[in-house]
């Protein structure tokens, strides 16, 4: 109850809401490191079942396309909430000038029900999700490595270039490709200033395969994937950290996998039925956040193949909206609005 009357000193629960807009989410200057701990914190919260979260249900009104209904509640953080989030590759070509991701959280007084906020999650979508291939590439990648991959040069691919050094600091050489040239072209000028290693173009995704110790991916989640990297340019050594599903890679690398790892089983079990997965799941090792805490080993010789394969998950997003909402309260950022009207 003390974390609610804290609240009650700055919104009155029940009569009015805080709206917060992208601006005002980036604002409340949550760093790189809160963003990661944070993350850790949910996905090893969700393995060891100290957080209620159903696998997320979804629409998909365009080809490629998702809508995502995102529950969560972390009694320990008493953070509750949900997240509406969108991707849309379609808009590249019908709607040039919007953007293919879109979300929003509305985040609950857990106690009565009734909502506290409603912001803009692109923002925290953007960064939480690269969080997620980081805290894997702590317990899983080879954290001497001097050679990143990235598959996907648009917004998440962006993120995960920025962000990467946190936990590879040897980095010497980042590989990037996209079937667009321009968006390579895009990353490179954006994150060179950001990061030390120098960041590459690469010619084909065989190179960027062949030539990178760690490699993430973000690219569109297909229904119906046509993998684009072949089974022979994996090598033992490697981890292959996506958050697109099986989009990227043939079906054998998974297979072939000593390490395979999820965010959440139930999620992919549930993405499985809707086609996501036509060649079917390989052998689950643990879910990522097992890792993290410790429960399962993560890489234990330099040899292994590992894939970690996270969709994302709302418990990540919901324990860094209270943070935003907890901050955002304390240095009076956004605009209350009311819950109900007058005559009421």
């Amino acid at each position: 109850m003390a974390y609610r009357e804290k609240i009650k000193e700055k919104l009155a629960i029940g009569q009015e809401l805080l709206y917060l807009s992208m601006q005002d989410v980036i604002d409340t200057g949550i760093t790189v490191d809160e963003i990661m701990a944070l993350t850790e914190k949910a996905m090893i919260a969700y393995s060891t079942k100290k957080a209620e979260m159903p696998a997320k249900i979804g629409l998909h009104p365009q080809p490629d396309s998702l809508m995502h209904a995102m529950p969560a509640y972390l009694p320990d953080e008493m953070a509750c909430g949900i997240k509406w989030g969108s991707n849309f590759p379609t808009n590249r070509e019908r709607f040039p000038e919007l953007t293919p991701t879109n979300c929003q959280i509305i985040y609950n007084d857990h106690e009565s029900g009734l909502p506290l906020a409603f912001l803009d999650a692109t923002w925290i979508t953007e960064v939480r999700t690269p969080a997620v291939t980081l805290v894997a590439a702590k317990y899983l990648a080879n954290r001497e490595a001097t050679t990143f991959g990235m598959f996907g040069c648009g917004i998440q691919g962006k993120a995960h270039v920025k962000m990467i050094e946190h936990v590879l600091p040897k980095l010497e050489t980042i590989y990037v490709y996209d079937v667009f040239e321009r968006a390579m072209d895009a990353l490179i000028e954006q994150c060179q200033p950001h990061v030390n290693a120098k960041i590459v173009k690469a010619s084909s995704c065989e190179q960027v395969a062949k030539s990178c110790e760690v490699i993430a991916s973000a690219i569109p989640i297909h229904h119906h994937p046509h993998p684009m990297v072949k089974t022979e340019w994996i090598s033992k050594g490697q981890t292959l950290i996506t958050c697109d599903c099986h989009s990227v890679y043939e079906d054998g690398v998974y297979k072939q996998a000593d390490i395979y790892t999820v965010d959440s089983e139930e999620q992919h079990r549930l993405l499985e039925t809707y086609g996501y997965y036509p060649w079917g799941l390989p052998t689950i090792y643990a879910e990522t956040g097992l890792v993290a805490a410790g429960d399962k080993p993560g890489r234990t010789s330099s040899d292994q193949l590992i894939v970690s394969n996270n969709v994302g998950m709302a418990v990540e997003d919901i324990i860094i909206a209270r943070k935003v909402f907890d901050r955002a309260l304390e240095r009076e950022i956004g605009l209350k609005l009311p819950l109900w009207n007058k005559t009421r």
